[in-house]
Parts: C-alpha cells; sequence; structure tokens
C-alpha cells in the first residue's frame, strides 16, 4: 500500500485554536484524503517555515495574536508569491472578505460554513497549485529537450525528434495525480508509453492494466471496483476490484473510447469524488491510484456526436499525449526493422539476417495502416522464411501488395547540361550554380549554402573572390 502523502506540497494550517486545527485537519483527511497537511498556532512562526520550502497552500485564520491573518496574508503574497493562500475565519464580514481577495486570497470560508464548501474549496486550490506546478515541470522538460531519465523509455525505439518531446511530457506530468490519456493509432505503442509513464512517476504500488472493450456495465463495475459476499447471485466469496489492486500505482484503462455511456458515468464518478463503492456494500474506499486511459479512437469525434460524456472527457485529457502514427516518422523505420530483425532472430534461434539496402526506402515508401505492429509481423514473417544470409524481400512486398519494381530506387535525374551545344566552363557553371541558389533563397546567404551543400563561409568566400576580380 502507497503511504505517499497527499498532496505532493505541503498544507499549512494556521490558527491560534487548537480544537479547529485538529477538527479540519481530520475533516480534509477523512473527506478528500488530504494528508500532508502542518499545524501552526503561532502566526509568527509561518514565514520561517515557508522559508525553508515545501508548502504550496496556506489554510490561514484572520484573528490571532501576534501577527493577524491580513498581515501575514499580506507578507505571504510579496515573499512567496507562488503560495497559494485561503483564509477560514470565524468572521463573515464582506468588507473583510474584499480587502483579502484584493491582497491575493485564492478564496474566502467562514468556519461555520459547511464541511463540503471548505474541502471543495481546498481541493480546487490543489488542483490550481497542482496544474501550476505541472505546467512549471512541462516546460522546463521540453526546453531541457528530452526526458532526464532516458532509461525508462529505453524500450521505445525511436530517433524520432516528436517521440522524444513526448517522453518530455510524460516525465513532466508523471507524478501528477489527474488522468493523463494517451492516443494513437492501433500499434504505435501506447502500451509501452504507459509502461514508461508508470515507470517514472516514482509510484511505488503496481500498473494494473484493465482493457475496457466490450465490457457491459455490470461487469465493468465488478472488474473495478469489485463486490463484497453476497453482493449478486453466484458471489460467494469477496473480491478485490482492479482500483484497489493498483493502490498506490496506476490503472491503465485501455480502449476507453468503446466505453458504454452507463460506464462512463461510474468512471467520472470515481475521478470527480476520488472514491468508489465495492458491488454490495455502502462503505466508501479511495481512490489511491493515479489512472492513464488510452484510445485508438477520435474521443473529440465521440463527444461531439453525444456517444462520449463531454464532462469525462474534459477530465480525462487534463493531460493528453498524443503518438503519431509511424508513416509520420519515418526515421524510426530503420531502428525499428534492426530491433525487430534481432528479436525475430532470437526467438527462432536464427542467426540475425542481413536485410538489402533498398528495404528501407521501400518500407520508408509505404503507408502503415498497422504502425508498429504491423513492421513486427511483417519482420516476424520474413524472418521465419528466412534461409540464406540475405533477407529476401519477397514477403515484405506481398504484404504491402506492392511489386518489385515499385521499390526499385528512382533513376537518377537527366543531366542538365546534355542539351548544350557549348558547354559551360566550371567557374561559368560555378557563378551560375551561386546566382540561382541566391536567387531561390531571397539572399540568404546561409539558406544558398545549404542549397549547394557548401558551408557558409565557403560561399561567403567565393562570393568575395568573384566581386574582386575585374569585370
Amino acid at each position: 500500500m502507497n503511504t505517499a502523502p497527499y498532496p505532493a506540497f505541503g498544507i499549512l494550517i494556521v490558527d491560534d485554536e487548537p480544537a479547529w486545527l485538529r477538527s479540519l485537519s481530520l475533516t480534509l483527511e477523512s473527506s478528500a484524503g488530504i494528508t500532508n497537511t502542518f499545524l501552526c498556532q503561532d502566526s509568527r512562526e509561518v514565514l520561517p517555515l515557508l522559508d525553508k520550502g515545501g508548502i504550496g497552500l496556506v489554510l490561514l485564520d484572520l484573528t490571532m495574536p501576534g501577527l493577524s491573518g491580513e498581515e501575514l496574508l499580506a507578507a505571504i503574497a510579496e515573499r512567496h508569491p507562488d503560495v497559494t493562500c485561503i483564509i477560514i475565519s470565524g468572521v463573515s464580514q464582506l468588507d473583510t472578505a474584499v480587502r483579502c481577495m484584493r491582497l491575493g486570497a485564492f478564496d474566502y470560508y467562514v468556519k461555520t460554513d459547511e464541511e463540503d464548501r471548505i474541502v471543495g474549496g481546498v481541493l480546487r486550490a490543489i488542483r490550481m497549485q497542482e496544474l501550476r506546478d505541472e505546467n512549471l515541470a512541462v516546460k522546463n522538460r521540453l526546453v531541457a529537450g528530452g526526458p532526464a531519465h532516458p532509461e525508462a523509455f529505453a524500450g521505445i525505439v525511436t530517433r524520432s525528434r516528436a517521440m522524444h518531446a513526448v517522453f518530455a511530457y510524460i516525465e513532466a506530468v508523471a507524478a501528477s495525480p489527474q488522468p493523463l490519456l494517451v492516443t494513437g493509432e492501433s500499434g504505435v505503442g501506447k502500451e509501452n508509453l504507459v509502461c514508461a509513464a508508470h515507470a517514472v512517476s516514482g509510484r511505488d504500488g503496481p500498473l494494473v492494466a484493465v482493457n475496457v472493450a466490450g465490457l457491459d456495465d455490470a461487469v465493468f463495475a465488478d472488474t473495478l471496483f469489485g463486490h463484497v459476499r453476497g453482493a449478486y447471485t453466484g458471489a460467494e466469496a469477496a473480491r478485490r476490484g482492479m482500483v484497489e489492486e493498483a493502490a498506490g500505482g496506476t490503472l491503465f484503462l485501455d480502449e476507453i473510447g468503446d466505453l458504454s455511456v452507463a460506464s462512463q458515468v461510474k468512471l467520472l464518478r470515481l475521478l470527480q469524488e476520488g472514491e468508489y463503492f465495492a458491488l454490495g456494500s455502502d462503505l466508501p474506499k479511495r481512490l489511491r491510484a493515479r489512472v492513464i486511459v488510452a484510445t485508438h479512437r477520435d474521443l473529440a469525434a465521440h463527444e461531439a456526436e453525444g456517444r462520449f460524456r463531454r464532462d469525462l472527457y474534459f477530465r480525462l485529457r487534463t493531460h493528453h499525449v498524443h503518438i503519431p502514427p509511424l508513416r509520420e516518422r519515418k526515421e524510426d523505420i530503420e531502428p525499428l526493422l534492426r530491433h525487430f530483425l534481432a528479436e525475430a532472430a532470437a526467438a527462432m534461434r536464427k542467426a540475425v539476417p542481413t536485410f538489402p539496402p533498398e528495404l528501407t526506402a521501400c518500407l520508408a515508401a509505404y503507408h502503415f495502416p498497422g504502425n508498429i505492429r504491423e513492421l513486427r509481423a511483417m519482420v516476424f514473417d520474413a524472418v521465419s522464411l528466412h534461409t540464406g544470409r540475405m533477407l529476401s524481400m519477397k514477403s515484405f512486398l506481398a504484404a504491402m501488395g506492392r511489386t518489385q519494381q515499385a521499390c526499385q530506387p528512382a533513376a537518377p535525374p537527366l543531366n542538365p547540361f546534355a542539351p548544350f551545344e557549348q558547354l559551360p566552363t566550371f567557374a561559368e557553371a560555378a557563378h551560375f550554380l551561386v546566382e540561382e541558389a541566391l536567387s531561390r533563397s531571397g539572399g540568404n546567404q546561409t539558406l544558398a549554402a545549404r542549397l549547394l551543400g557548401i558551408s557558409q563561409p565557403a560561399l561567403s568566400k567565393r562570393l568575395k573572390h568573384a566581386a574582386a576580380k575585374p569585370s
């Protein structure tokens, strides 16, 4: 069972009444699972505590000996603008509430307010602080250009910059308690990415995967939430659900786009309330797993057509990552080809075959509707039929529905000087090429040099040399 406190940052509760401090902390824990709380009776100790770091939210009383709540609020806004403050006061005065909001308070509550209102406000503040921290983490990771722990993604073979940006994003939001939506066509490797997200999350619980496609509402509820003995006919013993099995870890719901509307309601409640009931039980249990969902469906289109609940859709896509199809990252085809050749050869106890150089170009021209899964199947089929030293392209061509001629390299371009009766000299040809490159690049020497396949200093030197010549 995971014992990590929630939320990741500390919540400092400040009040000179010890009974109220204990009562509020117990209410937050029992109602919302908020355990990372610190209690302070002396308002003069607040700023030194914040200076040590680790506090993201302060619940502040107004009327206290020493420093008043308003004085503290102003000081916190000045010295720790990244810390969120909520006023929970025994005084219900509009002008006081307005002053506090102007000083930067996130919200204002009276101690006599219903507990649900106060807990709801604290949860909203936690969510805002988490989003702020996550956005900063995403920014830092994307600026860094890749993940800080590439070993977690070592099982995903890629050279693609787009995929490395995906890795950086996954790592940045890995510790977030909010849901993660992973989309992409079938066969792009969503499951591998989910495994990597779990690996970098720091959670010590298991990764529990459930494919929800085809589950009716009753089976879905029983699978996720479990049941008590006698919950229904045949329930002779209690059974833990997958939500409980994933406690402290990650619950992965695959093919979420195929979930029935009735089951969508149950999932939404789980995510909104953070609690659930085992079938046949009236005792609530807390959700203690991070939820990751994946689908190859277009959820936005499903939502627009009324087949997927809008509220659930927007809650699931709090964090969203899309995996590009293989045809959009063709630089991955060759390393994947080599990886699958080694994997297939090891599985079949054969030597790793050499593949013809034209195979990579032929595969790069293919659409790959089945993505990486299709390429892997092609390679395993080819290796199973392989007997010689050089891998035959025959099975690949059959799978792609193409002929050998269709994969032949294109004929080299015609010699542009062939029609000339009188050939230009080397110097004249070079001069014409430079002029044309500068014309196409709009006079940009760096771009012109790239078009010519030379360095910018070399082009600059050539231009200076040409200008120094007498006309």
